[in-house]
């Protein structure tokens, strides 16, 4: 078992990672279950791969659930969900001292933590993130949103969980391709500011891939762990030190944008090609090496990722992938942060760059 703390001053919390955990919640989760109930919301997938046994072990220790079933899918993280669940929420009486726990991927994580944000101005959640995205990456550092027709994750707000709990063990009920996905968000860690960790990736991989529990477990610490410090030393992505946890994601959001934020492009395969772009604009514009940018690219493609615009479906060109970018959040003053890199390990964010280049570079990229 370990433990990672998220130091945020009075919103401090634990992520608690263990194998197993979740036949264990009872000891890990009574503390937030006043009157002996939690509410549990999770997706039909989950649902059918993990609540009975979510159920089972809070039962053990006298804590009884109340479960909100949602669809899966991108499109449950939407206005029209969100009403909803609180709605849902409101019926069962959830005070501001109750906890709402989200059983699932990074759009129930999502959705519970804005939908937790809003009720009554605020009531506890924790997350119990059940995909490899979700426990390396969006079950961490409170930001929680929903998307709308201009684009994703527009509506929402940095409110954090109470605790989190990882149960590696729930990654063996998921589809290969979203372990993939998954995998993407942990080779970040490594392009961002750890070569070292990227060099692991490059050799321990494919045993995490294949579900070898200590290659997981290690790998889900780690990124954990440098994303808890990231986000101790800038909540709210004021800094700018934030923001390097988004490489990949300025043009992945494009990508995913074209192609419908659908199941065409998962999530974590957009920031998977939006790496692999992102490194080899980098070397377009003489920031980093051809050598590295193609190493990126290869580890990508070797892990069945999507790592150019054919792989991840797009057909689109350059003006026509811009112009979703125009629709970012972090847009400012005209201007859009991109990160990009020197190296592996050597990301850095760039707010002067030329619209125009990235155009043409897409273009080529479209052939």
């Amino acid at each position: 078992m370990a433990i990672v703390p998220v130091a945020l001053g009075s919103r401090s919390y634990d992520i608690l990672i263990e194998e197993g955990a979740l036949d264990r919640a009872a000891d890990h989760l009574a503390r937030f279950a006043r009157g002996g109930r939690l509410v549990v919301v999770t997706d039909e997938n989950v649902a059918a791969a993990q609540l009975s046994r979510l159920e089972a072990a809070l039962a053990s220790g006298g804590i009884s659930v109340e479960p909100i079933v949602l669809p899966a899918g991108e499109s449950t993280k939407s206005w029209r969900f969100l009403e909803t669940l609180l709605d849902r929420l409101l019926v069962l009486e959830i005070e501001r001292g109750d906890h709402i726990v989200a059983l699932g991927g990074g759009v129930i994580g999502d959705l519970v933590g804005f939908a937790a944000s809003i009720l009554k101005r605020g009531c506890g959640f924790l997350q119990v993130p059940t995909t490899l995205l979700a426990q390396v990456d969006s079950s961490v550092g409170g930001k929680t949103a929903i998307n709308s027709k201009a684009g994703k994750n527009l509506i929402g707000a940095f409110y954090q969980p109470a605790f989190v709990l990882i149960d590696p063990s729930t990654l063996d009920s998921l589809p290969v391709r979203e372990v993939r996905a998954g995998y993407a968000e942990v080779v970040k860690y490594g392009l961002i500011d750890d070569p070292d960790f990227f060099t692991w990736c490059e050799s321990h991989g494919t045993a995490l891939l294949s579900g070898d529990p200590t290659a997981r477990l290690y790998a889900i610490e780690r990124s954990v762990s440098a994303k808890a410090a990231i986000v101790a030393d800038d909540e709210r992505e004021t800094s700018g030190r934030r923001a390097l946890l988004n490489l990949g994601h300025t043009f992945g959001h494009a990508l995913e944008a074209e192609t419908g934020f659908s199941n065409t492009l998962l999530h974590g395969e957009g920031v998977a090609a939006g790496m692999a772009l992102a490194f080899r604009f980098s070397a377009r514009q003489g920031l980093c090496s051809d050598a590295e940018a193609t190493r990126v690219t290869a580890h990508l493609r070797d892990a069945g990722l999507p790592y150019d615009l054919a792989s991840a479906h797009v057909a689109a060109h350059g003006k026509t992938l811009v112009s979703h970018m125009l629709h970012d959040k972090k847009m400012a003053g005209g201007k859009l942060p991109f990160l990009l890199a020197r190296g592996i390990g050597q990301t850095f964010l760039d707010k002067n760059v030329d619209f125009k280049d990235v155009e043409a570079f897409l273009d080529e990229e479209a052939g």
